[in-house]
């Protein structure tokens, strides 16, 4: 398309020629002279002045430069917008594939997909505009809301209960056994039943080979709009709030508690029973073993505040020079006495 008919799309402000032919979106170091790209990150911004790019999304504020601009508040998020103008992924057509296994009383829904060796057990309800690819397996009794997705090798356990748009990576497992067992009189480990089902609401995303286990009692539960990176672990009995990030390879113990718009960064965990608040930020590799008040953000393991922890990070590096002037001061004190 043209960039003016992008520009009035994305709602953006153009300065620059408004025939110039856009074919796609791509980085702002590879795109090419009908491609735009975008700047959200300061550190990118002198590469406005260099790149290639047919135009660039910055903010309203943004400097004067060469290249032409769209002017947009959010520059990253009209990134991805324009990236759905020019990439479609792949159209599954509704239908059965004759290689799929499915019980007589589940409920398939109206315009969905099922593909090759899909398995469907009993008492499963799908909604409206499933897809389901190769090899997925719905245990009994699993209720899927409209436009559930699920990539080859997603499992859903027995019982568990997802919203409306809920997308599952592939290898996602849902509702797995806990890890629960308990030490019988002669010291051996018995596994307890795990019960309860996971509950997600509508617009969660898991990534792929994310597990989110199946409670002891009660329910695991997934907030509407979280969304779940690759490897994530989270807890038989644990709560996630709404809207928040759980990134790749972070860990919630059994019956932790998330907030609402909360950020748990890459490899980050959490331990068993632990509160965190609405808001609240771990940053990459922290560890934390007590409640979190709303808004806090927090790094290292043992977790502290984020700004003290950077002030002792600062201290540490320099912990070898300190000793240094500390054994050269004892030394003269030493002479002294």
């Amino acid at each position: 398309m043209q960039l003016g008919e992008l520009a009035n799309r994305l709602g953006a402000e153009l300065r620059g020629n408004p025939q110039v032919e856009i074919t796609g979106v791509r980085g702002i170091e590879e795109a090419g002279p009908s491609e735009i790209t975008f700047v959200a990150n300061p550190r990118y911004a002198g590469l406005a002045k260099t790149t290639s790019a047919a135009a660039v999304l910055v903010e309203p504020e943004f400097p004067e430069v060469a290249t032409p601009t769209l002017r947009i508040k959010n520059p990253y998020y009209a990134f991805a917008r324009a990236l759905g103008f020019f990439y479609q992924p792949p159209a599954y057509p509704p239908g059965i594939h004759p290689t799929a296994v499915i019980d007589p009383t589940a409920e398939i829904s109206e315009g969905t997909h099922i593909g090759a060796y899909a398995v469907i057990g009993a008492g499963v309800k799908l909604g409206p505009h499933a897809t389901l690819l190769p090899h997925v397996v719905l245990y009994p009794a699993v209720r899927a809301g409209s436009h559930f997705f699920a990539h080859a090798h997603a499992v859903v356990r027995e019982g568990c209960v997802l919203g409306d748009h809920v997308t599952l990576e592939n290898g996602v497992i849902i509702g797995a056994d806990g890890f629960g067992f308990a030490k019988n009189d002669l010291g051996q480990w018995e596994k307890i039943p795990q019960s309860g089902p996971v509950l997600i609401g509508d617009r969660v995303d898991v990534q792929a080979n994310a597990c989110i286990d199946r409670a002891t009692v009660g329910a695991t539960e997934i907030g509407t709009g979280t969304k779940v990176d690759n490897l994530v672990q989270v807890g038989h009995g644990s709560r996630v709030g709404e809207d928040t990030m759980l990134c790749a390879q972070a860990g919630l113990a059994g019956s932790s508690v998330v907030g609402s718009r909360a950020i748990l960064a890459g490899q980050t965990g959490v331990a068993g029973h632990c509160e965190l608040g609405d808001g609240v930020i771990l940053t990459a590799q922290s560890g934390v073993s007590h409640d979190v008040p709303a808004g806090k953000m927090i790094s290292g393991s043992p977790a502290f505040d984020n700004r003290l922890w950077l002030r002792a990070v600062t201290v540490f590096q320099r912990l070898p020079e300190l000793l240094k002037r500390l054994d050269r001061l004892e030394k003269k004190l030493g002479e002294k006495a």
